[in-house]
């Protein structure tokens, strides 16, 4: 079998293909990078894949730093450090190496290195990013180690303002990484659950978008696409995690959604934050368990859509229930708990979570508008596992 490769230029120049880690280097040099700062989770810096980058960084005669001290839905503190390591290296760029959280830690160190502002003040509501120094922006390297967030594709970042208790979405334009390389063989070592749980963000992202009222054919066309590779392709990566083809897929779709979420997102993400915020729960996992009673509550505004992914993703039943039998019969597959209970959340935060819900910026692309009182409404459905939302 051959494997696919490509070189895109959508949304950013990206290397795409099995082995292709090993062109690092020139992805550093693309971008004038000549001392990186790698940042990494903990659990990727003591793995074999991580020393190997370094080398052949090192090899190139690129001096590297690195940082790993950051939380699974990291915070503020993370950012911070990162920007104190960055500063006292001397380095000139970064390399976001990793799942969700180191991308998004990556993306936001490079954009706090040349600030003068904190961090909360670049989140992503109205024109807040105009505030931020654009010569002050480092220049990014992503290489996505999962399939799911697809934030090497994107121009935000997730990050716990401890102080409140709230997931802040901060935003740049200039956060969208100048080079990415997407290796399918840096996945393989993914356990099964998390492949699962990132695949399952990757299709709430392209599932959302598609759903996000507006006129934007092209978001329209990648989520599509997106939810195909999917459907093809995550059963299979999760049952053989050396199945390449499927791991390749699968990082395809996950950069093909948070492509296609310029559209907008919806009520998946909006409950999803804040629950993460409080309750420290894996984003893509929540996202999952949200899913079905989501749907549900769109399902007038939605159905027509939802019908036509059916069709296109070639589902053995049609219509609304068909795409809602697939994604019930998904989560079952990946052992994916029916209700909120099974995520170790309870209904304590209720209203506090609604209103956070309520002002997070995906509520607005929500095909129903929703205010508390409809997201209060969805997370007790999601609690009991009710899906007559």
């Amino acid at each position: 079998m051959t494997l696919p490769v490509g070189n895109w230029t959508y949304p950013t120049p990206t290397r795409f293909g099995a082995g292709r880690i090993r062109e690092l280097p020139a992805a550093c040099a693309d971008l004038g990078i000549a001392r990186p700062l790698i940042v990494t989770d903990p659990g990727l810096a003591a793995l074999p894949m991580l020393a190997t980058a370094r080398e052949i960084l090192e090899t190139a005669g690129l001096p590297v730093s690195l940082f790993s001290e950051l939380k699974p839905n990291p915070v503020g503190a993370n950012v911070d450090a990162a920007v104190e390591k960055y500063r006292t290296d001397g380095c000139d760029g970064v390399i976001a190496f990793g799942g969700g959280s180191a991308l998004d830690v990556g993306k936001t160190v490079a954009l706090m290195v040349g600030q003068t502002r904190p961090l909360w003040d670049f989140e992503d509501v109205g024109d807040n990013f105009l505030r931020a120094d654009p010569a002050g922006i480092a220049p990014i390297v992503a290489v996505p180690t999962t399939a799911g967030t697809g934030s090497e594709m994107g121009r935000a970042a997730v990050v716990i303002n401890e102080a409140e208790q709230r997931k802040v979405i901060v935003f740049h334009p200039l956060m969208l990484p100048g080079r990415v390389i997407m290796d399918p063989e840096l996945t393989v070592g993914l356990p099964a659950k998390i492949t699962a749980w990132t695949g399952m963000d990757a299709l709430a992202h392209c599932l959302e978008a598609w759903c996000a009222p507006g006129f934007h054919p092209l978001a329209d066309g990648i989520a599509l696409e997106g939810m195909r590779l999917v459907r093809e392709s995550l059963p299979r990566a999760y049952a053989d995690g050396s199945d390449l083809e499927a791991r390749g897929n699968m990082l395809a779709a996950a950069g093909m959604g948070a492509t296609a979420f310029q559209k907008g997102l919806g009520a998946i993400h909006a409950l999803s934050h804040p629950v993460g915020a409080h309750y420290d729960t894996h984003h893509g996992l929540t996202n999952a368990v949200f899913m079905p009673y989501v749907l549900a509550f769109n399902r007038s505004a939605i159905e027509p859509r939802i019908a036509a992914a059916a069709r296109y993703l070639d589902l053995p039943q049609a219509g609304f229930d068909g795409f809602m039998n697939w994604v019930l019969e998904l989560r079952e597959t990946f052992d994916i708990p029916h209700t909120l209970a099974g995520l170790g959340v309870d209904d304590a935060k209720l209203d506090r979570i609604a209103l956070e819900a309520e002002h997070d910026p995906s509520a607005g692309g929500n095909p129903i508008p929703v205010k508390a009182a409809e997201l209060r409404r969805i997370f007790l459905a999601a609690m009991e596992g009710r899906l007559d939302v």
